[in-house]
């Protein structure tokens, strides 16, 4: 294992070190789309024992990266076009009943909560603030949902992240260091208006905020995975009529 992975891994928990580890080098092109991750392969590499590398790899099958395929082991997520967008259909109708929710339903609390998650992510900006960015991003968009109070919801809508591949995305930027710094400022300031509407309780702008941040995830996966352009309208044009009233820009923006 190299010295700063040696590192790394005595400061931290070891599976989440492990964890870490694995989750920079699969945004970083490291691993490849439908690659196994071998257990042994990567305990040898770092030099730890099989354990910690088995629990890292729950931490990746429930964060979304890779998959358990029975009998054979774990592999790195590869998702079809199809599946990608699917499941960004569901996140412009999930995300949307529950920010329209949690701007009724927040706490004081709970606006802290982002804020801070907010301000952890302001100065996030380079190649190697990816891996903590991304992990920032998904807790944002979980307290947000949480805040709706809707158990339910929530659960649906975990399912639902688990298959969006926004890993993909970071993965082309890694790729693409000239995007890297503009695309993370606009998602920190998509995210600040979506969490300056929910202090405001103001439900409709809440979730035009949250529409145009993900239209904007749209956007990218046909820029930057290479989706039909056609699918992507296609899903919209089937979901957005459902929430058309806040798909279309409103008086007080």
């Amino acid at each position: 294992m190299a010295s700063e992975e040696t590192s790394a891994v005595s400061r931290k928990p070891m599976k989440d070190e492990i964890f870490d580890i694995l989750h920079e080098r699969i945004i970083a092109g490291g691993y490849a789309p439908g690659q196994w991750l071998r257990q042994e392969d990567i305990s040898t590499q770092l030099n730890v024992s099989m354990t910690p590398v088995r629990e890292a790899l729950d931490l990746l099958v429930s964060a979304g990266l890779a998959e358990r395929v029975a009998y054979r082991g774990v592999r790195v997520l590869q998702p079809s076009a199809e599946e990608i967008v699917d499941s960004y259909g569901m996140r412009l109708l999930l995300e949307s009943a529950a920010v329209f929710a949690a701007a009724l339903n927040i706490s004081g609390e709970q606006v802290s909560k982002l804020q801070e998650i907010l301000d952890q992510t302001k100065s996030l900006v380079a190649l190697k603030d990816m891996s903590r960015e991304r992990v920032l991003s998904r807790e944002l968009h979980l307290t947000i949902v949480s805040a709706s109070d809707n158990a339910l919801l929530h659960k649906m809508y975990m399912t639902v992240l688990n298959t969006f591949p926004d890993w993909m995305l970071y993965e082309y930027m890694f790729r693409h260091p000239e995007l890297l710094e503009n695309s993370m400022r606009n998602e920190y300031r998509e995210h600040g208006a979506i969490v300056e509407a929910l202090a405001a309780h103001q439900s409709e702008l809440a979730v035009q905020r949250t529409l145009e941040h993900i239209t904007n995830r749209g956007c990218e996966l046909e820029i930057y995975l290479g989706i039909s352009g056609d699918l992507v309208r296609a899903k919209e044009a089937q979901v957005l009529p459902l929430i058309a009233k806040y798909a279309e820009p409103q008086k007080y923006i």
